[in-house]
């Protein structure tokens, strides 16, 4: 293919002709260092934190899931510093990264992880770390990780890494940029999380009852699961048999409802059954509008099916009755997961039966219209939370499109840069 003019080839890729391309190593202060090997003990103020591979989000950011220390008194010699880089070395996460952030704390970084200093008068922290996030450096990761026959990628070898190189002020412009749309989504993450809290403080108090609605009162009442809806369970057509399969009945397992991540509507399925695979096996139909909830392993994790569908056996499926709201059945079953599970009595197998699920209690309005107003309650937080979903995964993707093209100079954003 015919280069542009003002582009030319190299290890990277092609990119502008006044870019370089360098190894990671000859762009640091001093060569890459492992990190202290010491065991995590309990957070205290009084002891540093300790970041460490599992510490790392999968978008580069300290994220654990519970704080730890470090207790040593070698731990003083590995605390991260503005601008440090770390990248994990070893296992399934070599060559995920994280660029060190003042406002995490003072962070003493772990065995597992290599910290390499970028040296600002050739390549600037906030650069550095946009391309460890890139195709090319992925590439490369997986390029090494299959040399050495195991994931994992040493000092010696991160130093090896090629970057390419503008000059110092296209790489602030760069990274100046992605920063912003960084900020946004950083700012879109915490709204969304806010969002989620006063869901879940909303759902506290309207289900059970704590909080009544305007224009609403009198006593709840309890009422079995069987007397709010039909409870229908799910089969599993014969997979030797072609002619059940791939026909056009929606046929839903537990991996369905975890691609959902929480959201309401079922509107496929992975995979379809045909009429025969529905007649000879124990799968049932199960109507639009009705909940669909797993009932193996994993319990009570619901959605509501928008088509009309099947389920494999790992489900009890609940179709309303008319006196009976669907999206108030819904949330109401989302809150109920801890008593579904004591259902089944601390077996290794963890499996609800009908016969125990129908007689389940459940204390809710004596009314369909107070059951409706709740739900559209919370339906429409979570209408609210889809919105800002959508607007943070088109920021991200937006990201993405910028990096592709302020990462290889296929945009420039500076005066006398070739335009792409």
């Amino acid at each position: 293919m015919e280069l542009m003019p003002g582009y030319k080839h190299s290890d990277v890729g092609v990119i502008p002709e006044d870019w370089d391309v360098l190894p990671l190593g000859e762009c640091l202060v001093g060569r890459p260092s492992y990190g202290i090997n010491a065991a995590a003990a309990p957070y205290s103020d009084a002891l540093p934190a300790y970041i460490r591979i599992t510490d790392i989000s999968e978008d580069g950011r300290f994220s654990p899931e519970k704080l730890v220390s470090v207790k040593s008194e070698q731990a003083g010699n590995y605390y991260l510093s503005d601008g440090d880089i770390v990248f994990a070395r070893t296992g399934a996460s070599v060559g995920k990264s994280y660029r060190y952030n003042p406002n995490d704390g003072a962070l003493v970084f772990a065995g597992f992880l290599i910290r390499v200093r970028p040296d600002a008068n050739k390549l600037l922290p906030a650069f550095a770390a946009a391309y460890v996030t890139t195709g090319n450096y992925w590439r490369w990761v997986r390029l090494m990780s299959m040399r050495s026959g195991q994931p994992g990628i040493n000092g010696n070898e991160y130093s090896q890494l090629p970057i390419p190189l503008p000059q110092l002020p296209e790489q602030e412009a760069i990274a100046q940029a992605l920063s912003d749309v960084e900020a946004l989504l950083a700012t879109l993450d915490q709204v969304i999380a806010k969002k989620r809290d006063l869901k879940q403080a909303a759902i506290q108090q309207l289900l059970t009852g704590q909080t009544r609605l305007p224009g609403f009162s009198g006593e709840w009442e309890v009422k079995r699961l069987d007397e709010l809806a039909e409870i229908r369970s799910g089969g599993t057509p014969s997979t030797g048999e072609p002619s059940f399969w791939d026909g056009d009945i929606p046929w839903c397992t537990p991996t369905d409802i975890t691609a959902l991540n929480g959201h309401k509507y079922l509107r496929e399925t992975s995979r379809l059954i045909t009429p025969l695979g529905l007649n000879a096996s124990s799968a049932e139909m199960i109507p639009a509008k009705s909940v669909v909830m797993t009932s193996r392993a994993t319990i009570g994790e619901c959605a509501i099916n928008a088509v009309p569908l099947s389920t494999n056996q790992g489900f009890k499926n609940f179709i309303p009755f008319v006196k009976t709201d669907v999206d108030f059945l819904y949330y109401l079953l989302g809150t109920q997961k801890q008593g579904l599970i004591a259902l089944c009595g601390g077996s290794t197998f963890l499996e609800i039966g009908k016969t125990q699920l129908a007689a389940y209690e459940v204390r809710l309005p004596s009314t369909k219209a107070e059951q409706t107003a709740i739900a559209t309650v919370l339906s429409e937080m979570d209408a609210e939370l889809s919105v800002l979903e959508s607007r943070h995964d088109k920021t991200r993707n937006i990201k993405q499109a910028m990096m592709q093209e302020l990462l290889t100079g296929k945009t420039r954003l500076v005066e006398g840069g070739c335009d792409g």
